[in-house]
């Protein structure tokens, strides 16, 4: 993360806690960080998509409400770095801890009969996200929501490891990739944090179609959009395969990945 530029732009100076590696308003004047902006197009669309097929399908409400809670998270981290605002950073961040906590509910209740609700699990995710949340506006230190956001995804990691390990090996490639472009992900975060002014300063001697490519913090919102959209076909998939569906992943347009539930056979 680097000091804010002096270039002011359309939402005026920054009052967010973080302000990242991107130059403020160096390609709009309307948008503080533009590609950390439009990266997170992978974080609202492919999962309106998923969620609209979930509920044409008929599946259980809470895989709609894991994929639109992440465009919820990809709404929010628009309306952050377009802004650079404070309320717009919190419109990013808590949107962040309340989807994990549906993945984390999807994936740790996934052995239960059809339709069947967990009020413990439901009273103890709401709670933690409830105190995080109170912590979090009263202690603005962003690591404190960095680290109980990592304590989610490693509680994910375990869970999904295990059961791919011990339960549905056949879905063991699914897991890993999601993993593994996640990690990605968060490996160009650091990068991007721990190494921003050399970063900037190669920005300034690469042609600007390659300087876009050092903008590491947009690439995680690509690979973690990614990786977060994969975990929830993964956690679908292990929900349809406990309740005897049979579904397999292909790809619309050749490119981006789908569930599709093969019809039941009758008779």
């Amino acid at each position: 993360m680097a000091p804010s530029l002096d270039r002011q732009g359309y939402w005026g100076r920054p009052t967010s806690t973080l302000d990242w590696c991107e130059e403020n308003y160096v390609v709009s004047y309307y948008i503080a960080e533009f590609w950390n902006t439009v990266s997170n197009l992978i974080m609202i669309l492919p999962p309106l998509y998923g969620a609209l097929q979930t509920y044409r399908d008929g599946l259980e409400f809470r895989y709609t409400c894991s994929f639109l809670g992440l465009a919820a998270v990809g709404v929010g981290s628009w309306c952050f770095h377009m802004t650079l605002q404070y309320e717009m950073q919190l419109l990013d961040e808590l949107p962040m801890i309340y989807s994990t906590c549906f993945f984390v509910y999807c994936l740790y209740e996934c052995f239960k009969e059809k339709n069947t609700i967990s009020f413990l699990t439901i009273i103890v995710l709401s709670i933690f996200s409830v105190s995080v949340s109170v912590v979090y506006l009263q202690w603005k230190e962003p690591v404190f929501h960095q680290v109980m956001y990592g304590a989610l995804v490693a509680a994910l990691v375990i869970r999904s490891i295990f059961i791919v390990t011990w339960v549905y090996p056949r879905l063991r490639s699914l897991s890993y990739i999601s993993l593994g472009v996640f990690l990605l992900g968060f490996l160009l975060w650091n990068i991007d944090n721990l190494l921003c002014d050399s970063l900037r300063a190669s920005r300034k001697t690469l042609p600007p179609g390659l300087g876009v490519v050092t903008q590491f913090h947009a690439w995680w919102h690509i690979f973690t959009g990614l990786g977060s959209y994969l975990h929830i076909l993964l956690s679908l998939q292990i929900r349809l395969s406990y309740l005897k569906y049979r579904s397999k992943v292909k790809f619309l347009c050749g490119v981006w990945p789908t569930l599709h539930i093969e019809p039941q056979k009758t008779g």
